[in-house]
């Protein structure tokens, strides 16, 4: 793609970038085949192609963004199945992050959005804000039908208990069972550890185990993604800071052989931590050391090579490999394979490459697309007549859960169940 920005535009890094991004593209159309907004909507413009087009003139021309770009570029799910389809290698992530900050620096938003975006902001990334506000949600539920627009989707989605804090979250280090083979910090995240809180749990029982020593340091918190998406780039990149300080103390204490995430959404977010901070001398190094640490918890426990399970369980799984997964980290044979030697019978499911809907606050701020797919990725997944259904992504979990009664369990729970864990929490309240 030819571009024509100015020496002046291109002194901006971002610009650069984005620029470099631009010019890879040839206009193949490929990317139009996997994208769910366009495989709903029709319309070029809510499409990857139609998105950059955009993006490029809003760029070019060095103006304001406008509501029309703001629509489609809002109707983004940033679920990179663009990125996995693309032939020429373009990184519409890096581009569309930096249109959205583009967008939160130029464009004015009416103010139902704004209040939206800013109760998101600065509830989501803190877990004891999230409590509260979950168990406000929780009794404000008999009045959801007369609340207006938003606000009553946002009520009807809050969970039916909220439960105290884990005790695994604290600051901590957990020892290895038997010979220690590795030493790893645990990122417990924010929004999960209040949603499902036995999933660091069954993490650090299974990592355990396992010979793993796990740390949760202080001073790790969210990883940024929920603030970053939204074109917040100022408290992203403080979060991102708080987080590789304090791991890199404990790297440089007794060590760490990696930084292990157990949420999909995140560890796309925290394996960037280098381009994120590309710019800043100080941080630069420490980023992209931190970047090079980082995996899925799938992604390393396939590197220990765990034994079979005694017992298989003989369930059904339908694995649902989350857009952050299969095209943000680009992992898709370790989860499945860990959960057939687990002795779980794993099935596909159709249209595995499309979005479920949830991707981070997506589904809170275009419900309507994300409830069109979720119908259909529920069907899909229905169609394969699982007992359970596993993923590796909070928000894919709760997405799903709110619209099957199959169990939605996180693959750790069932790995460390496989291996002398307890039965899944969704497993057990169903008997």
């Amino acid at each position: 793609m030819q571009t024509n920005f100015t020496l002046a535009q291109l002194a901006d890094p971002d610009t650069a970038e984005s620029e470099k991004i631009l010019r890879n593209c040839v206009h193949c159309g490929f990317c139009t085949a996997t994208c769910p907004t366009y495989t709903l909507l029709g319309d070029e413009l809510d499409s990857p192609r139609g998105r950059i087009y955009l993006l490029k003139d809003m760029l070019e021309k060095g103006r304001p963004a406008t509501a029309k770009v703001v629509k489609h570029i809002d109707r983004c799910l940033s679920c990179l199945s663009c990125m996995t389809t693309c032939p020429s290698g373009v990184h519409y992530m890096h581009l569309v992050d930096h249109g959205r900050k583009y967008i939160e620096e130029t464009y004015r938003r009416p103010l139902p959005e704004r209040m939206l975006r800013w109760i998101l902001a600065f509830v989501l990334p803190s877990p004891w804000r999230f409590r509260l506000a979950l168990l406000g949600a929780y009794f404000a539920k008999p009045f959801a039908g007369i609340m207006p627009g938003r606000l009553k989707g946002l009520v009807a989605m809050a969970p039916s208990e909220v439960r105290p804090p884990s005790k695994v979250d604290r600051p901590q280090v957990f020892a290895a069972q038997g010979q220690r083979r590795a030493r790893v910090a645990l990122m417990t995240g924010c929004a999960q550890k209040v949603l499902a809180p036995e999933i660091n749990e069954s993490t650090v029982r299974l990592l355990t185990r396992h010979g793993v020593e796990v740390v949760v340091a202080k001073g790790a918190g969210c990883c940024g993604a929920l603030v970053h998406h939204m074109g917040k780039e100022s408290p992203a990149l403080e979060s991102a800071k708080a987080n590789i300080a304090a791991w890199k103390r404990e790297l440089e204490g007794e060590g760490l052989d990696a930084v292990i995430i157990n949420a999909s959404g995140c560890g796309t977010t925290v394996k960037d931590y280098g381009f994120m901070l590309r710019e800043e001398s100080d941080w630069r190094e420490p980023a992209e050391t931190i970047a090079a640490l980082t995996k899925d918890v799938t992604e390393f426990l396939d590197g220990l090579k765990l034994p079979p399970a005694e017992e298989p369980a003989e369930l059904t799984v339908a694995y649902h490999s989350a857009c952050s997964m299969q095209h943000g980290q680009q992992i898709r044979r370790e989860p499945k394979a860990l959960l057939t030697a687990a002795g779980f019978a794993v099935k596909d499911v159709p249209e595995g490459h499309l979005c479920c809907g949830s991707a981070g606050t997506y589904n809170l701020m275009q419900p309507e697309i994300a409830g069109q797919l979720k119908a259909r990725k529920i069907s899909n997944i229905e169609s394969t007549k699982p007992d359970i259904i596993a993923t590796g992504n909070i928000g894919c979990m709760t997405q799903i859960g709110s619209g099957t009664g199959i169990p939605v369990v996180h693959t750790v729970e069932l790995l460390d169940w496989a291996t002398g864990g307890p039965k899944p929490r969704a497993l057990a309240a169903g008997e």
